[in-house]
């Protein structure tokens, strides 16, 4: 039996860089995995870049490597979710903290399922086609719950992410996957009560004690999280 590559899918703002310390874990175990760069997120990028822009590039990274499972945090949740019918040899998704869009529904859409205000909405500007955090802001919506260190680390490299990205609707249906949700009890930046209904539209429910970036605060519980008894 080929055990399944694991492709990492970053939420908005972040890059390939914010599953360092899952990567590593995953290395120790012998688990095969790839961490995309989406490209509604990369500060040179085209404003026009939407979701399926970020799917085109999720499907070409997941093309002939094999089996996969699709890991998908927050926006991520969307990007998984419209790319995976397009990928034959998909195995299973996993949302972590993760926004799942119904069809013709966008990130957007999904975040407002419960109308509530949270620390990251507080912290987005809006430049134009881009949306960034404010940088004094970003720790308390994102890192709260991670060491001093990994704070200063992954606040320096988040970057823009763009509007067209949010507001473009899911195109794709449901693939016939399991799918896993693993909900962040302690987040700030996607409302536990917004997830809890996120996770209603999944197999399966993993909740944990972690703020939005289980990957840097609890990176030995996210990956066990991700691969309860996969492995």
């Amino acid at each position: 039996m080929v055990e399944p590559t694991y492709i990492l899918v970053h939420g908005a703002w972040h890059g390939a860089w914010c599953w360092r310390d899952v990567g590593a874990m995953f290395d120790e175990r012998g688990i095969a995995w790839r961490a995309i760069d989406l490209p509604s997120s990369h500060d040179d990028g085209e404003g026009s870049n939407d979701l399926e822009v970020d799917c085109t590039a999720l499907v070409k990274m997941a093309s002939g490597v094999g089996p996969v499972v699709l890991v998908g945090h927050s926006y991520g949740g969307a990007v998984i979710s419209d790319a995976a019918s397009r990928i034959p040899a998909l195995e299973k998704l996993v949302y972590v903290a993760a926004l799942i869009p119904r069809l013709d529904e966008s990130s957007t859409d999904a975040s407002r399922v419960v109308r509530i205000r949270t620390a990251l909405d507080e912290a987005m500007v809006v430049d134009g086609p881009y949306v960034g955090l404010e940088p004094a802001l970003v720790v308390d919506a994102l890192y709260h719950r991670s060491s001093s260190s990994t704070q200063a680390w992954a606040a320096g490299r988040v970057g823009r992410q763009t509007l067209a990205s949010f507001r473009s609707p899911r195109r794709s249906p449901d693939p016939k996957v399991v799918r896993r949700y693993v909900l962040c009890r302690d987040d700030r930046a996607i409302d536990p009560s917004v997830q809890a209904i996120m996770a209603g539209r999944c197999d399966e429910v993993l909740a944990i004690d972690s703020d939005h970036s289980p990957f840097l605060s609890c990176p030995d519980v996210c990956v066990d999280a991700i691969l309860r008894t996969d492995n």
